[in-house]
């Protein structure tokens, strides 16, 4: 009897350390759990939150920051992992999916005394994010936009003229053999490249530039294939970062890529290059990752004010000072911090309001409102994913060029002697071990 009271006693406390060990867990009031890309933001704001978090609720937060590089990991480990992440900070295409999912809750506006800066979000933005409700849930209520861009062609002024850069139809040139890097983001080249192919539809109304850019079909997906195959002589590479570093140091011609690699690019450069950016008249691709609550967060409260705090005129600044990236937000101060008398007028009502429709700007971070009217978001490919992945594999293996193709053939050579003289070697020691 006291043998079974004592494995009963043992058992009852062994249950109450699970309970007290799981509140542990459950209880993460203190603690805020962020999903990032790598060089994302100013770090030092993540300690400035925590005092901000106080002064504003009264109450501590220690931050858990970690890193992905890949959207795709970060939703993988959502879905299948259902990791416990306060705040991630997605690409638009997996904002959709997620939403679509339902793997998302909705971010709390209630901060009581503290002012709501997602209102500093640009009204263009307000409305793009809509674009991306799904399932009946707002986009808007799910998700706030931190930074965006365009996609284009960064290029060399000394070998590449203004009017080529105008037109896609420079990745095809054989001016340019050898000489071009293509962003490894089939989303983005391939929404771009097809307003190229299918810039007579445009041109009639027979077909929008959203339209164009996502549809996903097989026939179209066959015709970017081979459009992108007469391109491979042309290509020398396909890169996701360094692309802006080997046309900083003037040993591409053309690279194309994201405007905020652009214009890393452009203030980088030596004396001796260089560089410009353009978007291409038939039309291009809009991006933007935004501030996300996932649907296992354990700490909604802290989360919802952390993003609140990253729409703070002052923290959007510091953030796009710091990774060279355009934010969302739209204050005064960000324009009149932005105002550069060396740039020419351009028209940014779109973003900031019918008073900044004439505005010295920098246009590789803020398109004029012309060239936005021809650049579009690209959806999230739902069940065409794979087959656009496959697609993507073959287009870049099939685009090697005679550089990159002569290239692998020394290295596969330079293996296989290595291997004959090690293995000759190793005979011979045997036989002197003898």
């Amino acid at each position: 009897m006291k043998r079974i009271s004592s494995i009963l006693l043992i058992a009852a406390l062994l249950a109450g350390f699970a309970t007290v060990s799981q509140a542990r867990d459950d209880d993460r009031s203190h603690i805020l759990k962020i999903y990032n890309w790598a060089d994302y933001i100013d770090e030092d704001l993540l300690d400035e939150f925590q005092v901000w978090y106080r002064e504003q609720t009264g109450e501590e937060i220690e931050i858990i920051y970690q890193l992905y590089d890949i959207n795709e990991v970060m939703l993988t480990k959502i879905e299948t992992g259902h990791e416990d992440y306060d705040v991630v900070c997605p690409s638009e295409y997996i904002i959709e999916r997620m939403l679509r999912n339902d793997l998302l809750l909705p971010i709390s506006h209630d901060f009581g005394s503290t002012p709501d800066y997602t209102e500093n979000v640009s009204p263009f933005f307000k409305k793009l994010i809509n674009e991306f409700s799904a399932g009946g849930r707002k986009g808007e209520d799910y998700a706030v936009p931190y930074m965006w861009g365009t996609t284009g062609l960064l290029y060399n002024t000394e070998f590449v003229s203004d009017e080529e850069a105008s037109t896609w139809a420079s990745i095809w040139n054989p001016r340019f053999q050898g000489r071009i890097l293509m962003k490894d983001a089939f989303r983005d080249v391939y929404g771009s490249m097809m307003m190229y192919v299918r810039k007579g539809e445009i041109e009639s109304g027979s077909a929008t530039r959203s339209q164009v850019m996502n549809d996903l079909s097989d026939k179209y997906l066959k015709i970017f294939e081979d459009t992108m195959a007469a391109a491979k002589n042309n290509i020398t590479g396909w890169e996701v970062d360094f692309g802006k570093e080997r046309m900083a140091q003037g040993k591409d011609w053309i690279n194309v890529t994201w405007s905020g690699d652009a214009m890393w690019a452009i203030e980088e450069v030596s004396d001796l290059v260089d560089l410009k950016y353009s978007v291409p008249d038939e039309g291009s691709n809009i991006w933007f990752d935004g501030w996300v609550i996932p649907k296992y967060a354990k700490n909604v409260k802290a989360a919802s004010y952390f993003i609140n705090f990253m729409c703070i005129s002052e923290s959007a600044l510091r953030n796009m000072d710091e990774i060279g990236y355009v934010s969302a937000i739209s204050t005064p101060e960000i324009l009149d911090e932005k105002i550069d008398e060396e740039c020419p007028v351009i028209d940014l009502s779109y973003f900031f309001g019918p008073d900044a429709d004439s505005v010295c700007v920098n246009s590789v971070q803020y398109p004029d409102a012309k060239t936005i009217e021809r650049c579009a978001l690209m959806h999230d490919s739902g069940d065409r994913a794979e087959a656009m992945v496959d697609m993507w594999s073959r287009v870049k293996g099939d685009s090697l060029n005679a550089v990159a193709i002569i290239s692998i053939g020394i290295v596969i050579v330079a293996i296989v002697i290595f291997t004959i003289m090690a293995r000759r070697k190793k005979k011979s020691h045997h036989k002197s071990r003898r």
